[in-house]
C-alpha cells in the first residue's frame, strides 16, 4: 500500500510508520516539524507540512491510496480557553481538510480517543455506547463526524478510538517512569477510575489489520481486552520496576495543577475492543503485566 500519515513525528506515528515500513508498505508521513529525523529507509519520506491550512499537499494526498490521519496537538497540557481551541481545530481543521483532499475509494484511518465517551463511571463500554457531554466528549464526535464525510466520496473510514497507549519513547510510560523511580509513583486520586490502555505494538497491528482488510470500517476502540482500575496499573508498574506503588496524588492537587484536564485524569471508561475482537483481531499483548514486562525489563 501506498500510505499517506498526518502527524507521522508524533508518538504513535513513530511507531507506526516503523511498523508499516517492516511491514513493506511504501510510506509517506508529514508533520510541522522543518527536518525528518526518525527514519532512513528507501520507502519513506517526509513532508514538512501545517495540515491545519489548506495549500498544494492536499494535491500530494490524492495520489496514496490509504491515509491515517493522527494530527493533532496534545491534550495533556493545562488548558485555557485558547489551547482548548487549539485541541478542537487542530484536528477538526486537519480532518476537514484531508477529506477534502481524498480521491474517490480512499480508504482513511483517522485517530479519535474513547474521550469520545466521556466519564462513565463503572458501566460497560463498547462502541455503540452514545457520546458523553463534555469538552474532549465533544472534540471527538466532531472530529469523528468531520471523518466520516468522507463516505460520501465513497472511501472506507475507519474511525480508532485511542485509549492510553504504552510504549518507547513517549505516551504515559515516559511521564510515570520518573516519579516511580524516585519510589514516588502511585495511583491517581482513589485508583478506582478505570484505566484503558493499549500496547503500541498492538496499535500498529490493529491499524494495518484493518487498512489491509476490506471488509473493516466504522468505529473501534483500540484498548487491551483486560479491564483494569488505575490501581490495577500502578501495582502491575511497580511490581515491573521492583519499585513500591504506594503514594497516591491527591485528587485535589491532580484538579489544582492540571484545572479542567484533571478532571479527565480521574475519571476513565470501563471500554473494551468489542468490534476488534470480532473482527477477528487477536493482541499480542492482552495483559497489563505481560505489555508492560516486554516494554520494561531487559530483553
Amino acid at each position: 500500500m501506498k500510505i499517506f500519515i498526518t502527524g507521522g513525528l508524533g508518538f504513535v506515528g513513530q511507531h507506526l510508520c516503523r511498523y508499516l515500513l517492516k511491514e513493506g508498505h511504501q510510506v509517506t508521513a508529514c508533520g510541522r516539524s522543518s527536518s525528518q529525523n526518525i527514519l532512513a529507509h528507501p520507502n519513506f519520506t517526509y513532508q514538512s507540512i501545517d495540515t491545519s491550512v489548506k495549500g498544494d499537499w492536499q494535491d500530494t494526498v490524492s495520489q496514496f491510496d490509504t491515509v491515517i490521519n493522527l494530527a493533532g496537538v496534545t491534550i495533556f497540557k493545562r488548558w485555557n480557553d485558547t489551547y482548548k481551541q487549539s485541541i478542537y481545530n487542530s484536528r477538526i481543521q486537519t480532518t476537514r481538510n484531508v477529506v477534502a483532499a481524498l480521491s474517490k475509494n480512499t480508504c482513511l484511518f483517522n485517530a479519535s480517543a474513547l474521550g469520545y465517551y466521556g466519564p462513565c463511571k463503572d458501566e460497560p463500554v463498547t462502541e455503540t455506547h452514545t457520546a458523553g457531554k463534555d469538552f474532549l466528549a465533544a472534540v471527538c464526535k466532531d472530529w469523528e463526524s468531520e471523518a466520516f464525510k468522507a463516505e460520501s466520496k465513497n472511501c472506507r473510514v475507519i474511525v480508532g478510538r485511542f485509549s492510553i497507549i504504552l510504549g518507547h519513547g513517549g505516551g504515559a510510560l515516559q511521564s510515570m517512569l520518573p516519579a516511580f523511580r524516585l519510589l514516588l509513583g502511585g495511583p491517581l486520586g482513589n485508583g478506582k477510575q478505570w484505566f484503558p490502555w493499549i500496547h503500541i505494538n498492538d496499535l500498529c497491528r490493529a491499524v494495518e489489520f484493518l487498512i489491509t482488510h476490506s471488509d473493516q470500517h466504522g468505529q473501534y476502540n483500540f484498548c487491551a481486552p483486560q479491564t483494569i482500575r488505575n490501581n490495577d496499573f500502578v501495582h502491575a508498574l511497580g511490581k515491573v520496576l521492583n519499585r513500591p506503588a504506594v503514594i497516591p496524588a491527591p485528587a485535589f492537587m491532580i484538579r489544582l495543577i492540571f484545572g479542567e484536564l484533571g478532571e479527565t485524569l480521574l475519571t476513565g471508561q470501563r471500554a473494551s475492543p468489542e468490534h476488534l475482537t470480532t473482527s477477528g483481531f487477536q493482541f499480542d499483548f492482552p495483559d497489563i503485566k505481560q505489555a508492560l514486562t516486554n516494554l520494561l525489563e531487559p530483553q
